[in-house]
């Protein structure tokens, strides 16, 4: 059983100096002298100054941006910035810095000489992504949680334009001459295109699902949470990082999760669907004794100039790929477990000779040196140490333990995972719901989210865990870690440390903050048929008999005598008629000593705080809308049969403004 230690940054270094299987670079410097053309934007965490001299990095959960130095690598300054700052971009003279602030719902406009804020606007709910034309005059913000993206002009900080853009849009791309914008919905896969002189929307296309195979160790099923947009440098293709999640096989490690990278055509929105590049296809990298290495949780590419080679970063197991475009496109070398925790974004220099990598969780720079064009058989490499980006930390070191566990898939590194083929984000998108139901022994289940997971009660649908160590028979039988601990026995010490360092991340308030709802007023508060919809919950519905509480549940009063959750107490538990014809009886587990049996059809209630984001509903995903849920209720689910569809309308508006 492996665990971390203190050799660990030893370790991932030896591994990159000894990546396998190489591949030559072609250079990118025309050595003219002449000003660059030009080149395609996205959305990234990371960004690079015009001349290359300069670094800028989003420090998430810090807070900060960190400004460095590339040629000394140095940070030459931290600059205090709103909560939660994700994506950059730089104004062309070099003097401001753009960055969303996702959890202050703005972007900030940052004067790089002086190290502070200017001012801001806010966009929306959640901003996240961020591209500015080529002119500088204007930029494009992805707004999460208000499903929009917002035009911006950067001289007089205003929105001039808000358009709809699927539910959830995040990853964002420009192409050259800034005519056309590219958004991808994290959760759906849908990328859309707009004509950017109009935001008219030009193609709006779905991620096919790869088939399903008989063997179900082979990359299938539906494409989500796709985490990055790259257009290559010609500009005729983009390609999107995102998971592939085989919805049908009972949950297991090896046969649910699969990475993918997808090329999308840049001036159709068509798919060009032989080009996806999946584990055990165009994904396969052997390692010396000739097994597969396992690659999981795709977070970025980015091209050489010349588009011959792509670089892919695998922010759940930690790597680097690099594909030969110009011989057939399969991966020829995978640096293994990159130092750094959660890479999630990169840049190239502009000699094509190194790449910068963001690691969101240790906070620290990877410098990967790439080889020149006329090195035959070279091949990339780890280039010294990790640079810490930041002077403190606002994470505990058991917070950010527990952080890296939730979004890492380094078997080699944790044990709580299986052979680097998942993590908890594999399943739970950053942390709350990927809109899929997966199948498991129970039958199908709905992924839920884990905000305010450790206020709300029971665990489970089922309510059938009553601690977190209990989910001891998740880390076994679903992620493949932990092998050799007895679940029925309390668990040994290094295991504890795990699990305790998970669920301290996990209560942190804006770890998982619950989502504001875009359906409220401008100032944030219940509209008209809100209102009228809060007084049938709470009345003629009696919806609040169950969905009681701050929490929004009562499965909290699922307490025994000495006023602990436990899972004796089944009378919070509700058959709301929802049962599904795949449901079954549950035995009960070793954790919960065979006591925590539970009938079909009776489930434990989920909180409501957020409840618009969390689609689809119920135990099993049967129910796509709210309104689904509440004209299948009758009156075992509240009671609701003589609603008016009026009525049934003003319910469903106030769900939606939940928060």
């Amino acid at each position: 059983m492996k665990f971390p230690n203190n050799g660990r940054r030893a370790i991932k270094l030896a591994a990159g100096a000894g990546a396998l299987a190489a591949m030559a670079l072609l250079s990118a410097c025309s050595g003219s002298g002449d000003k660059a053309a030009p080149a395609p934007q996205s959305g990234s965490s990371i960004v690079m100054s015009a001349d290359g001299g300069t670094l800028y990095i989003a420090n998430g959960d810090t807070n900060t941006v960190s400004v460095v130095d590339a040629k000394d690598r140095k940070v030459v300054k931290e600059i205090a910035v709103g909560k939660e700052p994700r994506e950059l971009a730089l104004s062309p003279d070099g003097e401001t810095l753009y960055v969303t602030c996702r959890y202050a719902n703005s972007v900030e406009w940052v004067d790089i000489d002086k190290g502070a804020v200017l001012g801001s606007v806010k966009t929306g709910i959640e901003p996240y992504g961020i591209v500015e034309s080529p002119d500088g005059k204007t930029l494009y913000v992805t707004n999460y949680r208000s499903g929009t993206v917002s035009v911006v002009d950067t001289g007089s900080r205003k929105v001039l334009k808000q358009e709809k853009a699927g539910d959830n849009p995040r990853a964002v791309a420009i192409s050259a001459d800034g005519a056309k914008l590219y958004v991808s919905d994290y959760l759906t896969a849908d990328t859309s295109i707009y004509e950017t002189a109009s935001m008219k929307l030009l193609s709006d296309r779905a991620l096919a699902p790869s088939p399903d195979l008989p063997d179900r160790k082979k990359s299938q099923g539906k494409p989500n949470t796709v985490e990055q947009l790259r257009l290559t440098p010609d500009g005729s293709s983009l390609w999107e990082a995102h998971l592939l999640t085989n919805t049908d096989t009972p949950v297991q490690f090896e046969e649910v999760i699969f990475p993918a990278l997808s090329v999308v055509d840049a001036k159709t929105g068509e798919e060009e669907a032989k080009s996806r590049k999946e584990l055990f296809k165009a994904i396969d990298v052997k390692d010396k004794f000739g097994k597969t290495i396992i690659v999981s949780n795709p977070t970025d590419i980015v091209f050489s100039p010349d588009g011959k080679k792509a670089y892919a970063l695998m922010g759940g197991s930690e790597d680097l790929l690099v594909f030969d475009l110009a011989r057939g496109g399969r991966a020829g070398q995978i640096i293994h477990h990159l130092p750094g925790d959660l890479p999630i974004g990169m840049v190239m220099s502009k000699d094509g000779s190194k790449l910068y990598i963001n690691n969101a969780s240790s906070h620290d720079l990877t410098v990967v040196a790439l080889p020149p064009a006329d090195e035959e058989g070279g091949q990339a490499r780890v280039d010294g140490e990790p640079l810490k980006l930041i002077a403190k930390d606002r994470l505990d070191a058991q917070q950010r333990l527990g952080k890296t566990l939730f979004y890492s898939a380094n078997s080699d590194d944790y044990a709580l995972t299986g052979s680097n083929w998942m993590s908890c984000a594999s399943c739970h998108s950053d942390g709350e719901v990927d809109r899929l139901s997966i199948m498991t022994g129970k039958g199908p289940r709905n992924i839920p989210s884990n905000v305010l997971a450790f206020d709300t009660g029971l665990f489970m649908w089922d309510g059938s865990r009553d601690e977190f160590d209990d989910y001891i028979h998740t880390v076994q039988g679903e992620m493949g870690g932990l092998g050799e601990v007895d679940p029925a026995k309390p668990l040994p010490a290094d295991a504890k440390k795990l699990f305790d360092a998970l669920a301290a991340y996990m209560r942190m308030p804006d770890a998982f903050p619950v989502p504001q709802s875009p359906f409220r007023t401008e100032d944030g508060q219940l509209t008209a048929d809100g209102q009228r919809g809060k007084a049938i919950f709470e009345g003629k519905a009696q919806c609040i008999a169950c969905h009681a509480t701050d929490a929004m549940t009562d499965s909290a009063n699922a307490k025994g005598a000495d006023g602990r959750l436990t899972t004796d107490n089944k009378d919070f538990l509700h058959n709301v008629g929802t049962v599904n014809a795949a449901d079954v009886d549950y035995a009960g587990d070793a954790r919960g000593a065979f006591a925590n049996k539970r009938e079909r059809g009776f489930y434990d209630t989920p909180t409501l705080r957020g409840v618009y984001a969390t689609a689809p509903y119920l135990h099993d995903g049967s129910a796509p809308t709210l309104e689904d849920v509440i004209k299948r209720a009758g009156d075992e689910h509240g009671h609701t049969s003589d609603l008016s569809d009026k009525e049934i309308k003003d319910l469903v508006s106030y769900l939606k403004q939940i928060q």
